[in-house]
């Protein structure tokens, strides 16, 4: 399993890439694997302001679907809609072109309480 040591990482399967005050969100290489092939996917329209552990989207795959969490508080900015028409994508490339929202973080603070890679590693036990 690809986990990228500069990330953080939730117990939930999201994965976060901290820039400056923008946080961009996606699922890790553990969930797509469990997920399996992706068929669906609903992500939040620009300007939702999310909550921490709030659901800000739907991801459906052959095998299941869950929920989408948000680790960190803060306004989405951007949405990866290249997605759409390619969820192949999120299997493929999960930390790179396979990312979903990007939040302008209201206190980049709350990322400290996210996972490091090697804590998700022993989360996961991978």
């Amino acid at each position: 399993m690809n986990t990228p040591n500069e990330l953080r990482y939730t117990r939930s399967d999201e994965w976060v890439r901290i820039e400056g005050e923008v946080a961009t969100l996606g699922i890790t290489d553990y969930a797509q694997s469990e997920l399996g092939d992706i068929v669906f996917l609903e992500l939040p329209e620009p300007g939702r302001y999310l909550q921490v552990d709030e659901s800000f989207g739907v991801i459906e795959s052959v095998k299941a679907a869950s929920d989408l969490y948000a680790p960190l508080e803060g306004e989405v900015i951007e949405v990866n809609t290249a997605l759409q028409s390619a969820l192949e994508t999120i299997n493929q490339d999960p930390y790179g072109k396979g990312w979903m929202i990007k939040l302008r973080m209201t206190d980049p603070s709350q990322a400290e309480k996210l996972m490091t890679a090697d804590e998700y590693r022993a989360y996961r036990q991978i």
